[in-house]
């Protein structure tokens, strides 16, 4: 079996991506670069990029890997950012953050690892957060260690905003509000409320507000102060509005064949450059779907 082979160049002088690759790979036409381009195939500094005008700087190192991932083996992970220091994707509903004991290969971790790994095996990835199998949406994750404990230490400071909505049981009354809470897991693994604190407990702030209502259901936006263990899926039920495909917190129907949470977006400040970025999803078309007038 031939082995696979990553062409390496070093920036000289400034230019552009794609000027860059025409020049520096003469045997290649701008239909082969353009491909490479699509298939994230290009990497600046580690980091894939695939827009055609972005700009290199002297001393910056290109990368041309022979292999790619199919769309087979990333189903239900799309990445929407990536530098040399993180990348974010948009998880699919169903889809686990990290292994368990009772799966171990289809995960978001997994996934990004071999879409890596195709590229460069040396390159490494290490969890920063998790969302719930069953809820979709942006999860970042650190290309370093040293990436991933910034990242984890300074979360509250960095994260400016984070927004997801979700489908929720009954009409909600009011068209915007914040729960304030304290929230604490059990030894059965659900997390319950209190509304003062208690041992071992942790306070959860969160702020909704009502984007539409149907006969049976309401679609709220809510964005978090605190990322607690379901937190969302907690306060959706204390106040008697459960997100929908959640009997673990007392919903009594399934619409969607799925639990109605998606994490829309993160707004944070990035580690290392100070600039702020955001990760933005569309409201998953089913969402919507509930809600036509």
């Amino acid at each position: 079996m031939k082995e696979k082979r990553n062409l390496t160049f070093k920036v000289k002088e400034p230019n552009e991506l794609m000027k860059f690759l025409i020049e520096n790979m003469p045997k290649k036409n701008r239909n082969n670069i353009k491909s490479l381009l699509k298939n994230k195939q290009v990497l600046v500094d580690g980091a894939a990029i695939s827009q055609f005008n972005h700009p290199l700087t002297i001393g910056q190192e290109i990368m041309i890997t022979e292999s790619r991932l199919s769309e087979k083996d990333m189903k239900g992970i799309k990445v929407v950012y990536e530098d040399e220091y993180l990348i974010a994707i948009e998880k699919a509903s169903g889809i686990l953050s990290i292994a368990t004991n009772k799966e171990r290969e289809k995960t978001a971790y997994n996934m990004v690892k071999n879409y890596f790994k195709t590229r460069n095996p040396l390159e490494k990835l290490f969890i920063v957060h998790r969302l719930d199998r069953e809820t979709s949406g942006v999860m970042i994750f650190a290309k370093t260690e040293e990436m991933q404990q910034i990242l984890q230490t300074n979360w509250q400071d960095m994260v400016l905003e984070r927004t997801y909505v979700a489908v929720v049981e009954g009409k909600v009354e009011k068209n915007s509000d914040t729960i304030i809470s304290y929230l604490k897991e059990n030894s059965a693994f659900v997390t319950f409320s209190s509304e003062k604190e208690i041992e071992g407990s942790k306070k959860a702030i969160t702020h909704y507000n009502v984007l539409k209502r149907s006969k049976g259901f309401s679609l709220v936006e809510a964005k978090i102060e605190t990322g607690r263990k379901n937190q969302i899926r907690v306060h959706m039920q204390t106040l008697g509005h459960s997100v929908v495909g959640d009997k673990k917190y007392g919903a009594t129907t399934n619409p969607l064949g799925r639990l109605g949470l998606h994490a829309k977006s993160i707004i944070f400040k990035h580690p290392k450059t100070g600039k702020v970025l955001s990760f933005q999803t569309g409201i998953p078309v089913k969402f919507n779907g509930m809600f036509k007038r």
